[in-house]
């Protein structure tokens, strides 16, 4: 009896089984980088595109007064601008560079996305004491997946002034 339960059959099922399960290893551990490598890949454009879109709304944009050249319900007028809402002194904002860009992108959001070269959507903030700006779309309407945010203080009319930047998505970063 002792002799049959060695016999090639039972060697065989055993390599069989062992082979199966170290296939199984390797491409459950295959998989699992490439998802870390996607969204760790996806986590850093995405903060690549924030701190790209910061830099361009602390700017003059181009050309310096852009703000009296556009209509904000006239996306033709947008052609020729590069949008920045400083006005050429560190952190200082023009209050009519911001309320321009908070009125084209109530007209048309999806227009100012790809004037201000976000690949994500985006959502701007800018709070003093007496005013709330919202530019943008606010990510928690849109149950967002993935965030990436910036405060920064800044001044807005000779007052100071806390400006947030938000760049979100809703779709997954995993291996689909």
């Amino acid at each position: 009896m002792r002799a049959q339960f060695w016999s090639f059959d039972v060697i065989f099922a055993i390599v069989i089984f062992i082979i199966s399960v170290s296939t199984l290893a390797l491409i459950w551990y295959n998989l699992s980088s490439q998802t870390a490598a996607v969204s760790s890949g996806g986590v850093d454009a995405m903060q690549q595109n924030l701190q790209q879109l910061q830099s361009d709304l602390l700017s003059q944009g181009s050309p310096p007064d852009w703000s009296s050249v556009v209509t904000a319900n006239s996306v033709a007028s947008w052609s020729n601008v590069t949008v920045g809402l400083g006005n050429g002194s560190g952190t200082q904002l023009s209050m009519q560079k911001v309320a321009a860009l908070e009125a084209m992108s109530n007209y048309d959001y999806q227009a100012t996305k790809s004037m201000l070269g976000v690949g994500y959507d985006y959502y701007i903030t800018i709070r003093t004491n007496s005013t709330y700006m919202r530019i943008g779309e606010n990510p928690s309407d849109y149950n967002a997946v993935s965030e990436q945010v910036v405060d920064r203080p800044v001044i807005v009319g000779g007052r100071a002034a806390h400006m947030q930047v938000i760049v979100w998505t809703n779709t997954s970063f995993g291996v689909s």
